[in-house]
């Protein structure tokens, strides 16, 4: 937010020095970023007075001036200007005066004749983009004076960094407040003449125009003026340096004014050409799927439901707090003008600006939130100066729709509560009301020390009793707080912390370390290259606006790319040995959400190289699939999980694109990630040495289940478990874990678990090609005896004729 010093002091009459100001702001909690001399560039521009003006004796469109400078001998200067003309008080750069642009002026001779400076047009300055003449100034202003000075610029603005609750310092009044605040002075609000300018001979405004709004959540008050008979031109010289010195382009009087007062109050306007509205009508209401709609800057805009429009009787003619539309804009004939002041929901606002791309100064302030009451003193503010700027009076009385009234937030504030949250004892409650009342609530006292308060309409960030606590403690210096130990009611071991996101964070990273995986941290942003080079889809993936180099110009769509570099790196410095893992999240393209992305948290582990540790024995044998498998398995046993389903991905599967085998791996039916091995091409560009395994699980889904499970106690058993080993030669299209399933489906009293042991794969066999034996370990323990070996064996084979009944697989 930019801040005029001088604008800021025609507010409020501080007396202290710009720097002590920046210090007691940033301590405010409105950071000072840096001081800016927006004219800084003119300083050497000094005003003169055109003694004489000949025509040129070697050019006629050149004149041959001398110009009073002050100080000295009379300046002569060659001038191309068709209107300079004695007598004239003009702008003055002397030689060796740098002019914006970079043009340093030096002696010259121009046709012949010599040329001492340079009378300047208004462009030529950044004072507005005419150049057609020079400036001609007024008669009064000192010879020789600086021009910054003389024309009264200014020449100090504070860049102040404003955090996104406090929509009320974006503006010069709301920032005057705080100063006022500080050093407990009056602020001055600008005067309202709106009845200066009111003709009662003129229809009124309710007369004009009617207001409708269609939903009262997406907009809860719109208000209208009317200004008839102005004249639109340039804006007075006052106005458009202000808005320069601001970062605005003047643009004419009409527009400036809705631009002046948005920075003036913080509230933003918008001017229609009433000629131009049809219907005598206004609706607010949302757009319809598939239209299109031209802005002001003449670009065809695509819309949603999700955008709000401004209707007249037949057409949409503005985007709701973002950009006015082209078919009603304020253009040179326009006589009368219809000023639109309004509030929009701050989500509707955000959504479209950032959807189509086009962030305004209003859009900036809507999106976080506007002064409801106070718009309506904007508007008539802003009436008043187009009526005096324009040459026009404005229609009795206003048009509005106002669905959902502003109520005043009422918050009980104790100061003894103030003195425990901020650690203060010695805090005063005189202090504290007074710091209240400069706020600009309104108090009523219920008891010594509390206070029933009343939060003005446009401090929005004021919800709770302990926004006003923090309010005290800003005023009181956040600096002078003393240092106090809080005291502790709870360890930070609480089991409360497990059911928290961060406590299951913790869990898995406990987990990670504890079966001997080292933690990487990856960033989020990564290159469309690396993506592609996965083959992740390029439909899913969220392109970055302003990315910290080009090569992390996206967000990563999985954790693969991540912990592949990681292993990259490492590799690189002679870890040839990685087990590595990371918990974070990974960012998918979704059109309905505000952000256009959707999060989802994810758990990475990746395998590289030799299973055992250096060392003797020399066995160097390199990981495979049954590690990484071994350690999902083992992560959902220590959340208390069912047994996990492993099966092969599906041909269009994503991962697919990169690993292969790729293992689906499902949770109570429901899809938990996958296991594969990273194909060895891919793995190549990684500088991998051996298989690269990796694991990718949904976080979010495991903590769902997790959080969902009740432990259940179950007693130790009493007698011992008879174990029984049976070998069938299964074919290749079954899989073991079909023939664990039909095991387990029996429904057995007394089989407490089933295994795999072995698996042996004949080179011939006559039980068709690719058969292979598969040794199957069933334990079986009875909760009330010891079992007897014809108790089991009858069990056992029961089991097993229903299983080789089920499946084709035999003994």
């Amino acid at each position: 937010m930019l801040v005029s010093v001088k604008w800021l002091r025609e507010m409020v009459p501080f007396e202290v020095g710009v720097e002590e100001l920046a210090d007691r702001l940033t301590m405010l909690g409105l950071e000072m970023e840096e001081f800016t001399r927006p004219f800084e560039e003119i300083e050497d521009v000094v005003v003169g007075h055109v003694l004489t003006c000949e025509k040129h004796p070697e050019a006629d469109k050149l004149s041959v001036c001398t110009v009073d400078v002050g100080g000295g001998e009379p300046l002569n200067i060659v001038c191309g200007a068709p209107n300079v003309a004695a007598g004239q008080k003009v702008a003055v750069a002397k030689v060796g005066t740098t002019l914006p642009g970079g043009l340093k002026l030096k002696k010259a001779k121009i046709r012949g004749v010599a040329s001492q400076g340079m009378i300047c047009a208004e462009d030529e300055l950044g004072l507005g983009e005419d150049h057609s003449g020079i400036m001609v100034l007024s008669e009064d202003l000192e010879i020789g004076a600086k021009l910054v000075d003389a024309l009264n610029l200014d020449d100090l603005v504070l860049d102040i960094g404003v955090t996104p609750n406090r929509a009320d310092c974006l503006s010069i009044l709301g920032v005057a407040r705080e100063v006022a605040m500080a050093y407990g002075l009056p602020v001055t609000l600008p005067p309202l003449d709106i009845a200066a300018f009111e003709d009662d001979s003129l229809a009124p405004v309710s007369k004009i125009m009617d207001i409708e709004v269609a939903d009262p959540d997406l907009c809860p008050a719109y208000r209208g003026r009317v200004i008839e008979g102005v004249s639109v031109g340039k804006s007075p010289a006052w106005l458009r340096y202000r808005l320069l010195a601001h970062g605005m382009r003047p643009i004419s009087n009409m527009v400036d004014i809705t631009n002046y007062i948005l920075l003036e109050t913080g509230q933003p306007l918008h001017a229609f050409d009433l000629a131009l509205l049809e219907g005598g009508k206004i609706r607010v209401a949302p757009a319809e799927d598939g239209m299109e709609f031209t802005t002001l800057d003449d670009q065809t805009r695509k819309l949603t439901g999700d955008d709000l429009l401004i209707w007249d009787g037949n057409r949409p003619v503005a985007l709701a707090g973002v950009m006015g539309g082209a078919n009603t804009e304020v253009n040179a004939g326009t006589s009368r003008v219809f000023l639109e002041s309004a509030v929009f929901k701050p989500i509707s606002v955000r959504r479209t600006a950032r959807r189509l791309g086009i962030p305004s100064e209003a859009s900036y302030r809507f999106e976080r939130g506007v002064d409801q009451p106070g718009s309506r003193i904007a508007m008539d503010r802003a009436a008043a100066l187009m009526a005096r700027l324009g040459g026009g009076r404005v229609a009795p009385g206003s048009t509005e729709a106002e669905p959902a009234p502003w109520e005043n937030r009422v918050i009980n504030f104790r100061a003894q509560r103030a003195r425990e949250l901020l650690g203060m004892d010695d805090l005063a409650d005189d202090f504290c009301h007074r710091v209240l009342v400069n706020m600009g609530c309104e108090t009523r006292e219920q008891a010594p020390g509390v206070w029933q308060v009343v939060a003005p309409s446009h401090r929005l960030d004021l919800e709770r009793e302990v926004d006003l606590v923090e309010e005290v403690g800003r005023v009181f210096g956040m600096d002078r707080i003393p240092l106090v130990r809080p005291h502790m009611a709870k360890s930070l071991e609480s089991p409360t912390l497990a059911d928290t996101e961060f406590g299951f964070i913790a869990k898995l990273k406990d987990w990670g370390r504890g079966v001997g995986l080292n933690e990487v941290i990856n960033y989020s942003f990564f290159g469309q290259k690396d993506l592609d080079r996965l083959g992740l889809p390029k439909e899913d993936r969220v392109p970055v606006a302003n990315p910290l180099t080009e090569e992390q110009d996206v967000l990563r769509t999985a954790l693969a790319p991540g912990l592949l570099y990681s292993m990259k790196v490492n590799l690189a410095q002679g870890q040839e040995r990685l087990r590595l893992f990371e918990h974070a999240r990974i960012f998918h393209h979704d059109a309905s959400s505000e952000t256009s992305a959707r999060e989802a948290g994810r758990l990475g582990i990746l395998l590289h190289g030799p299973r055992e540790r250096e060392g003797w024995p020399h066995n160097r044998e390199a990981v495979d699939y049954l590690d990484v498998k071994g350690l999902v398995e083992h992560l959902l046993e220590s959340l208390g999980q069912p047994e996990a389903g492993f099966s092969m991905a599906p041909a269009d599967y994503v991962p697919q694109s990169y690993c292969s085998p790729c293992v689906l791996v499902t949770l109570a039916d429901e899809e938990l990630g996958f296991v594969g091995r990273v194909k060895p091409d891919v793995a190549d560009e990684y500088h991998a040495r051996t298989a690269v395994w990796i694991a990718e699980l949904d976080a979010d889904l495991l903590r769902a289940k997790y959080s969902a499970s009740i432990p259940v106690w179950k007693e130790l058993p009493k007698f011992p478990p008879v174990k029984r080993d049976i070998t069938l030669t299964v074919p290749a299209g079954i899989s073991a874990g079909r023939v664990l399933d039909a095991f387990r489906s029996q429904n057995s009293r007394i089989m407490v678990s089933v295994m795999l042991q072995d698996l042996f794969e004949p080179t011939e066999t006559g039980s068709g090609e690719g058969a292979r034996n598969l040794t199957f370990r069933l334990t079986f323990r009875h909760p009330d005896k010891t079992l007897k070996d014809k108790d089991v064996d009858k069990e056992m084979e029961r089991m097993a004729q229903a299983v080789m009944k089920e499946l084709p697989v035999s003994r």
